[in-house]
């Protein structure tokens, strides 16, 4: 048997939320199973699975020991030296600026095999945050029963740009309202083939997702299981002699590829992208990846714990954003 004591970032949660989090070993249907046969209890006592737990509760689990297995120590932590890029830090939250080519999480592998992002690989970004707070003292996972500094919003493996890290339950919270809020305005910077047949627009369509192929498709009416593409973009710049563009983009919605897709749709893929457009000729130009980068946040109002961030702006450095290259007069 083990037995949690419900500390401030565990409070305000149901406990079946609790419980995943706690003991990543364990399947949902067990889970259940067990809240229902009182193997897992509330204050020594029954409880139900949606029920809230409150700071200072204690949650008893008489469970297998093996599914306790999963998790990562604090030795772990201290084992590596954590490469970062630190675009923004306070006591609540961090951003960090990812390179092309880094995993967000283990497990992200963006449909790839061969060891590429499974579900043990520690070199990701959310592990060297981890590893990073553990090492500042701000993190210890064995004071922490179900929560570990979490990422907010992903981008993918060859995307580089700004993540968003919460360090504690309360920010993580606060943060993932926002997002559902568009309480955080996100900006990416990319190169597309051709000229858009409109200098500025916003796109909105429809988006389809194919498991099997991790791709998508845009359609220009709802249908069953798509889901509403808004994208805003306007031209920077166009480089006439290799006809490319460099474009603006803010995302209203952010889905799976949705930038990819949806520019691709209109006729003018992104550079570099073997997905949604051609990437043979792409590759001879020396652009192996997706020519694309989330390169600014923004801040809007919010009546949480992080209103001091409201209103402000964080940027990366555009010397790290390698396909401005091709572009010489952009003013971003």
């Amino acid at each position: 048997m083990r037995e949690f004591t419900i500390k401030a970032n565990d409070a305000g949660q149901r406990l079946d939320k609790f419980v995943m989090k706690a003991v990543k070993g364990i399947p949902v249907s067990l889970m259940y199973k067990s809240i229902r046969t009182k193997k897992i209890k509330v204050n020594r006592k029954r409880a139900e699975e949606k029920q809230m737990l409150n700071l200072g509760d204690t949650v008893q689990m008489f469970l297998a020991e093996e599914l306790f297995s999963d998790t990562v120590t604090d030795s772990e932590l201290f084992s590596i030296t954590p490469k970062l890029d630190i675009v923004y830090e306070d006591e609540n939250i961090i951003l960090c600026e990812k390179a092309p080519g880094v995993l967000v999480h283990s497990g992200d592998g963006d449909g790839k095999t061969s060891g590429e992002g499974d579900a043990t690989d520690r070199n990701t970004l959310i592990y060297h945050i981890q590893a990073y707070l553990a090492q500042k003292g701000e993190y210890n996972p064995a004071e922490e029963s179900s929560f570990a500094p979490a990422l907010c919003n992903r981008i993918d493996r060859n995307t580089g740009g700004i993540v968003i890290s919460a360090k504690n339950a309360e920010a993580l919270r606060d943060i993932n309202a926002r997002i559902r809020e568009n309480g955080i305005s996100k900006f990416y910077l990319c190169a597309v083939h051709g000229l858009p047949q409109k200098r500025s627009a916003t796109l909105t369509d429809f988006l389809i997702k194919n498991s099997n192929t991790n791709t998508v498709r845009v359609i220009k009416s709802a249908t069953r299981g798509a889901k509403e593409i808004i994208t805003k973009y306007s031209v920077l710049e166009y480089n006439k002699q290799k006809n490319l563009s460099l474009v603006k983009i803010e995302l209203i919605t952010g889905r799976t590829h949705q930038i990819r897709a949806h520019m691709s749709s209109i006729g003018n893929p992104l550079l570099g992208d073997g997905k949604y457009g051609s990437i043979e000729k792409d590759k001879r130009l020396g652009y192996k990846h997706q020519a694309l980068y989330a390169y600014k946040l923004m801040f809007g109002k919010g009546d949480d714990s992080l209103g001091y961030l409201n209103g402000k702006e964080f940027t990366v450095n555009t010397k790290n954003i390698y396909f401005l290259r091709e572009f010489n007069d952009a003013e971003i």
